[in-house]
């Protein structure tokens, strides 16, 4: 008894040592890309922003209103100047972060947990079960997706929950294509068709032997699509389907400037900066974790 319970702790201290050196392995390759690392570093500062966006800033100056003030150029009181109300827009850009965040990375979390289940049972089943799921998503595909989006929030109203569940729902059939594929490239190796010979619960080896072997590709493309996300949400709010003002929101806020843009350009310089900054240093993190995750690229 003694000797299983050592052998057990054996294998576990095995398993965890070979996660750290895997983990060690990618960053460190990954810390040779120096445009991921730059990458890397602009979205930290975004990421600190977002966290001690209070203490920036208070939240409350994003919000009040001086109209003596309005339309300010950038200056030494207000670093990125004022709004046609008279609300600094530093402060907005801080809080916003929070928001564009959270719609981001909420949108690609849930799209990939939905799309896990459907992508999974499609890729494992085949047959029937995999010619429905993926009929039922090419059908949702076929729409557009912005229209998709603004469909369901026209639907639901605007606000931060209905744009979430919108992206969310929007991202479901594609990551249900992704990782199907993905768990169709290990479907068919030795270790799977051992532990179905064993006997192993379906559910067992779909969680434990073929999402983990299948998580690579998708890990790079849930980062990626982070900053589609932020650029989608940012557009339907400058459209008016999401979130409102006077919430401070990067897309609400260049919706809100598009008309002073001639005489008062930094109302929408500062915003889509943001936007593009935000979204360009994911695309980098992606670029360089796709590269660091890639074995055929290994020194």
């Amino acid at each position: 008894m003694n000797s299983m319970t050592e052998m057990n702790t054996i294998s576990s201290i095995k398993k965890k040592y070979k996660k750290k050196s895997r983990f060690k392995e990618i960053w460190k390759r990954m810390k040779k890309n120096r445009i991921a690392m730059f990458g890397l570093a602009i979205f930290a500062v975004i990421v600190f922003c977002t966290l001690f966006a209070d203490l920036i800033v208070p939240y409350k100056v994003s919000l009040e209103q001086n109209i003596g003030i309005r339309l300010q150029p950038p200056s030494g009181t207000h670093w990125f100047g004022t709004d046609v109300y008279g609300r600094d827009i530093f402060a907005r850009i801080i809080h916003g972060t929070r928001n564009s965040l959270v719609m981001g990375i909420g949108a690609v979390f849930v799209g990939i947990s939905l799309g896990g289940v459907f992508g999974a049972v499609a890729g494992y089943y085949g047959g029937r079960i995999d010619a429905l799921v993926m009929r039922v998503m090419d059908t949702i595909m076929c729409i557009p997706f912005m229209l998709l989006a603004l469909a369901i929030v026209a639907a639901l109203g605007p606000g931060l929950v209905n744009v979430l569940i919108a992206l969310m729902l929007s991202m479901v059939p594609y990551y249900t294509r992704v990782i199907r594929s993905a768990i169709l490239t290990v479907i068919g190796q030795d270790f799977i068709e051992a532990a179905k010979a064993c006997g192993t619960p379906d559910r067992f080896i779909i969680v434990k032997h073929i999402l983990p072997n299948a998580i690579g590709p998708v890990i790079v493309q849930a980062t990626m699509s982070v900053g589609s996300m932020i650029i989608w949400a940012a557009a339907m709010s400058f459209l008016g389907m999401g979130i409102q003002p006077p919430t401070p929101e990067w897309g609400s806020m260049l919706s809100e400037g598009k008309d002073y843009m001639l005489y008062a350009p930094h109302l929408v310089i500062f915003p889509g900066m943001a936007i593009v900054l935000t979204a360009l240093s994911i695309n980098l993190m992606g670029d360089g974790l796709r590269d660091a995750l890639d074995p055929r690229l290994k020194d």
